[in-house]
């Protein structure tokens, strides 16, 4: 099985609309048993609180499934259990290695998306529907790539 482990700043926003998104993804394409995700921040600011609420809004018009969530921070028992560690912009990468190191698990989630330079942060912009549409675009492209290289 692989694990997949998304990171934002906070984990109330973007990487867990990922963890949603791709939960919702996985159980569409019948890929339970072969991968698993979960998501969690680079920072202690939202440290226990839920999904933001207008992030919960988006979802919700989407069709995407959630449920209650409480933000955590990435430890290095998480990095050791994961098999690649998506991050959502390069600030995050800059913490990620100020954390742990560079390390060969870490990949950019929009890397994956021709021209996408990275998944901003809706927090700021208050461009909630166009995050999801990125991350719904990366995730897609994430899972496929996988299945190509017949990792999973």
């Amino acid at each position: 099985m692989i694990k997949i482990l998304f990171i934002c700043h906070g984990n109330i926003c973007r990487s867990v609309a990922a963890e949603y998104i791709a939960k919702n993804m996985i159980q569409q394409r019948g890929l339970e048993s072969r991968v698993s995700v979960f998501s969690r921040a680079v920072s202690y600011e939202e440290i226990g609180n839920d999904i933001y609420p207008p992030m919960k809004r988006t979802l919700t018009a989407y069709g995407i499934p959630f449920s209650r969530h409480y933000a955590n921070i990435i430890s290095k028992k998480d990095l050791g259990e994961s098999d690649l560690v998506c991050y959502m912009d390069e600030s995050n990468r800059r913490f990620l290695i100020r954390m742990f190191g560079d390390n060969p698990k870490f990949l950019a989630l929009s890397s994956l998306v021709p021209g996408l330079k990275e998944i901003e942060d809706p927090w700021y912009s208050g461009r909630y529907e166009l995050v999801v549409e990125q991350i719904t675009s990366c995730v897609d492209a994430l899972l496929n790539k996988l299945l190509d290289e017949k990792k999973l």
